[in-house]
């Protein structure tokens, strides 16, 4: 993980508010609307396809599209390719999806391609990339990443205090942009992350802001092991109530191997005293449900109690 990226993911989360809203990997969204973006938009990523029947079993994002989305972002100083390809995973599954809209015609908001534009946010940052179709199109792969590249950089996204601001632009929801910077920052570090990985980490930043709730598995909120408990069964895992169960279901994580997102992070004071979990994302940060009075969030994963980890799935 760079340090430049870490910082620039960790300010725009920084302003994360409170909203509680399930989004999955792997179908079309509202579709990126640029700077005339319509109200419907504010309602975030609605229609995407829910549940274990979404999720991948290899990596989110194919080998070809990692050099897609790197090559890409070399267009805009500042843009780390990850960015990229998390609104590409968010959106289609980096064009997975059979959704309508993403080969071909328009999803239900009007959007189209597997970065999914608008007609004419498309029309007005298009670029036709390397090899890619001319005149530019929406549903060609090289002129979809280049133009989202286009629009992001535009918008300010190479630069750390114009990242949210830019991912908002291209969908105006809280949560879509929490979910987009959640991602971005476990595939910088883990490219070939998987799509259980993807689809866990996603329902959790899905809950950003979300109050801790004791004994809460989502109605009403969470605490630490009912979060990571519906965000693996989101993803078609399933895993124990409580923390020091889940910790003794492992598998755990070798000492000496380091910590991939999506790992789970235990805490006490031993392994058989496990008091607290939470969900590895990337950049030494973890998402978890902390304590009561407050809400789930980002928090460091290096806490001196560290127990141990484990990686599900």
């Amino acid at each position: 993980m760079g340090k430049w990226l870490a910082g620039a993911v960790m300010a725009a989360l920084a302003s994360t508010v409170g909203l509680v809203l399930v989004v999955t990997v792997v179908a079309g969204s509202t579709g990126s609307t640029g700077a005339a973006a319509s109200a419907a938009a504010s309602t975030g990523p609605a229609g995407v396809v829910s549940g274990p029947a979404g999720v991948a079993s290899g990596p989110a994002v194919p080998a070809a599209w990692v050099t897609l989305y790197q090559g890409a972002a070399s267009r805009c100083p500042g843009l780390n390719w990850s960015v990229l390809a998390a609104i590409g995973t968010v959106e289609t599954g980096s064009g997975s999806s059979s959704l309508p809209g993403v080969w071909s015609g328009a999803n239900a908001a009007g959007a189209e391609g597997p970065m999914q534009f608008e007609p004419a946010t498309f029309a007005a940052y298009a670029v036709v990339g390397p090899d890619g179709a001319s005149p530019p199109s929406p549903y060609d792969p090289v002129d979809a990443v280049y133009t989202a590249s286009a629009l992001l950089c535009a918008d300010g996204a190479g630069s750390p205090s114009g990242l949210r601001a830019a991912v908002f632009d291209y969908n105006h929801s809280t949560t879509y942009v929490d979910t987009v910077l959640t991602l971005s920052l476990a595939l910088q570090q883990d490219p070939a992350a998987s799509g259980t990985v993807v689809a866990a980490l996603s329902f959790a930043a899905g809950q950003l802001g979300a109050p801790y709730l004791w004994g809460g598995t989502g109605t009403g909120g969470f605490d630490c092991s009912g979060l990571v408990q519906a965000a693996y069964r989101h993803a078609g895992v399933t895993l124990p109530r409580v923390a020091q169960d889940q910790f003794d279901a492992g598998p755990p994580v070798a000492a000496g191997d380091g910590l991939a997102p999506g790992d789970l992070v235990f805490f006490g004071t031993g392994t058989t005293a496990v008091d607290h979990v939470g969900i590895y994302v990337g950049a030494g940060e973890m998402i978890d449900a902390p304590h009561t009075g407050a809400l789930v969030r980002f928090d460091d994963a290096d806490w001196p109690d560290l127990v141990g980890a484990t990686r599900p799935g």
